[in-house]
Formats: structure tokens, sequence, C-alpha cells
């Protein structure tokens, strides 16, 4: 490339002052997070709608706030802080939740479901499930625990746990009737970009950031270039 076409090249990029695309930058780089804090304030509301639904023990809440919460998320980018083994970091989406209240319910009914299943002939033991009854009812009224206290169903199956000689079959089938808490865990992942405002506008200020650094990029390499023509 010869010297004068170098230069030619140069003027052409003077129009475009990168201060002009800072100006333009630095304001939408604002809107963008404005955006964004607005998706995640929504994403909020939604989730705590799912949780207050499921403290009030409203099934058909709970699943038509879960559909609204993982309809809002998909489309949408969520930016989001998580709790992560003691520290923090930045996910895309609602994070793990937990419908604790759920669980309990359910987790109760398995045990009834258990007490039912066997009567106490089958257990040298006798009845477990009063026996454990009777040490947890009392901590759960000393405590204040309700019926649908994780404390109380947690101490109900540790007090169960402490049977070793119960029947293999008992076991397992309490260990069947007692579903798993990630039944229970849920985490919508949002999408890194998604066709709304928010965006569109994030797409703007990507484009604006790749055009600044190819700029300086041509700018430096023509520099250097005039030195050795």
């Amino acid at each position: 490339m010869k010297k004068y076409e170098i230069k030619k090249w140069l003027k052409k990029l003077r129009p475009l002052k990168n201060w002009q695309l800072f100006l333009i930058l630095v304001p939408l780089l604002f809107v963008s997070v404005e955006l964004l804090r607005r998706d995640h304030i929504r994403m909020v509301e939604l989730r705590d709608a799912v949780l207050a639904a499921d403290e009030d023990e409203d099934t058909e809440k709970i699943t038509s706030n879960l559909e609204a919460l993982r309809d809002f998320t998909f489309s949408n980018v969520v930016i989001n802080v998580v709790d992560d083994n003691g520290g923090q970091c930045i996910t895309f989406g609602t994070g793990p939740f937990y419908l604790e209240h759920l669980y309990i319910r359910a987790a109760l009914t398995a045990l009834s479901e258990a007490e039912l299943s066997f009567d106490s002939d089958t257990n040298p033991n006798g009845n477990v499930y009063g026996a454990a009854s009777a040490i947890c009812q009392p901590l759960a009224i000393q405590n204040g625990w309700s019926w649908n206290n994780p404390n109380y169903v947690n101490c109900m199956l540790d007090e169960i746990a402490k049977y070793p000689s119960m029947d293999d079959e008992i076991k397992d089938n309490i260990i069947a009737k007692i579903p798993s808490t990630e039944l229970y865990r849920y985490d919508f992942a949002s999408p890194i970009w998604a066709p709304t405002l928010t965006g569109f506008v994030l797409l703007l200020d990507l484009i604006i950031i790749v055009v600044i650094f190819i700029r300086i990029f041509v700018w430096i390499f023509l520099k250097i270039a005039i030195r050795f023509v």
C-alpha cells in the first residue's frame, strides 16, 4: 500500500470520531442498565408470587404463577446475583428456589401413607410412627413448630431412622414414598439475548463498542504502517 493511499484511509476514518461514539454509548449504557433492572424486578415479583402461593398452599396458583415466571424468564434477558458456596455469582435466570411448603405437605402425606401401609405387628419395635410422634410432638409444642414445619418433618424422619431392626421392606417403603427435594427445586435459565427492547439496546451497545475497538485497531495499524512506507 502506498503512502498516499494510507493517508487517504486515515482521512476517511477521521469524520467518525471516537468521542462522538462514546457520547452515544454512555447514555445507551445507562438505558441498558435501567432496562435490565426492570426485567430483574419483574422476575423477582413473579418468583415471589410463586413462593406466596406455595405458602398459601394454593396448588392452582402455584402452577399458573410458575408458568408465568417460566415464560417471562425464557423470553427476556434476566441477570441475577445468586449465592454460590458462600459467595455470590452472576447468572442469567431466576437462580434456584424451592417450594418448601409443597414439599413438606408431600413428605407428611408420604409418612402418613407409610404408617397406614404397615401395622405395628410387622415391626419388632412396635409402632415406630407412634414412638416418633411421642418424641417430636412435645418438641413441636415446645418450639412452636406447626405440623408443616420442616423441623417437625426432619424430627420424625430422624426418629424413625433410629430403629435399625426395622424390616427392610418398611424402610424401602418409607424411602420410596418420601419425595426427593429436587422435584421441588426450580431454576429457570434466561437467554443471553432476546428480541425485546432490552435485547436490542444491548445489541446496539455491543455494535458501538465493537466499532470503537475496530477503529482504534485500524488507526493504530495505519499509523504503524505509514512509518514503514
